[in-house]
């Protein structure tokens, strides 16, 4: 099997993806202006179908935030995730250089911490670090 990445999602595709693994829909306009913001995007395309994507978020300085780690059920177990996650990281490498640190974070599904943990990252709470916080807001 043949997977090529590319550094573009189409929105169909990105709300295709979502629906296949349950996630809730959200607005194309929303969607649109996610998408176009995103500092980073790597998509996973088999025969002309994307299959998997991942993207980074943040403020093009010290803070990136990993989301939207998605591969159909179908292709899942084969490696996809892990070389979009390589990818991911080879950009977030990429933004830092010398003595400089960027923080890098990602929130998980439960129970998907050990896939993330081989890249680096570190479950919250610990030592350092209390739990991660968040929240939907609602017009």
């Amino acid at each position: 099997m043949t997977i090529t990445y590319t550094n573009q999602i189409t929105l169909i595709d990105y709300q295709a993806l979502r629906h296949a693994v349950g996630w809730p829909k959200i607005e194309e306009k929303i969607t649109e202006v996610g998408l176009q913001n995103s500092q980073y995007i790597i998509s996973a395309v088999h025969d002309d179908k994307t299959i998997g994507m991942a993207r980074v978020i943040g403020d093009g300085g010290y803070y990136m935030t990993v989301v939207d780690v998605i591969v159909l059920p179908e292709y899942q177990g084969k490696g996809i995730g892990k070389a979009m996650m390589q990818k991911v990281m080879e950009y977030a490498k990429s933004c830092v250089s010398g003595e400089q640190v960027a923080n890098i974070s990602l929130f998980c599904a439960k129970g998907r911490e050990a896939f993330y943990e081989q890249f680096g990252f570190w479950a919250r709470p610990n030592d350092t670090f209390g739990p991660g916080m968040m929240m939907n807001v609602k017009g």
